[in-house]
């Protein structure tokens, strides 16, 4: 799925349920957002999206602060509107062998970032820091978050530049250092 495609998915979900809030569009989706704690070390699960008989949950780690819930949850649906008929993603995803997880972690944060990260907001950030660093702790989001959107925008003929190339697996690691 190329960019574009992700980034018009995730403007039709915000325009389709009338809001930005990933808890509110989860509740409108009938997706089950499930709390359980998984422990605050860096190579603790932050969350994963389970569907099983058309049942739908995501499972938060509830011992992350609320806005890294948020971006969590924003990533997760984004396996949810994205790839809920890819075969294969039906439980754990994370732990699944199959040899596209890494790209659907890939498009899952680029659904994240255009999700989370209005333009105008972005601008704003950079306008008032002038560093990539400050603009993504005033925006409340992890850099490597930051530099998915920049790329999105970049694409779209902004000139913004980021220091770091996130990977897909970011998420994965210790984030809340790091907001």
């Amino acid at each position: 799925m190329n960019a574009q495609t992700i980034k018009n998915e995730a403007k039709r979900v915000k325009a389709k349920y009338g809001s930005a809030d990933p808890f509110e569009i989860c509740e409108e989706r009938h997706i089950q957002i499930i709390y359980q704690p998984m422990g605050t070390s860096p190579g603790a699960c932050k969350g994963f999206y389970l569907l099983n008989c058309r049942c739908k949950a995501i499972v938060l780690n509830s011992e992350m602060p609320e806005d890294v819930q948020r971006i969590i949850l924003a990533h997760e649906l984004g396996h949810d509107i994205l790839h809920s008929s890819v075969a294969g993603i039906n439980a754990f995803h994370e732990f699944s062998v199959c040899d596209n997880t890494d790209r659907l972690e890939y498009e899952a944060n680029i659904f994240a970032a255009e999700f989370t990260l209005e333009d105008e907001d972005v601008l704003d950030a950079f306008r008032e820091t002038n560093d990539f660093f400050r603009a993504a702790c005033c925006l409340n989001v992890p850099p490597e978050l930051l530099d998915f959107k920049t790329r999105l925008m970049n694409r779209d003929g902004y000139q913004l530049e980021s220091p770091i190339t996130a990977n897909g697996d970011f998420l994965k690691r210790d984030i809340t250092q790091r907001m």
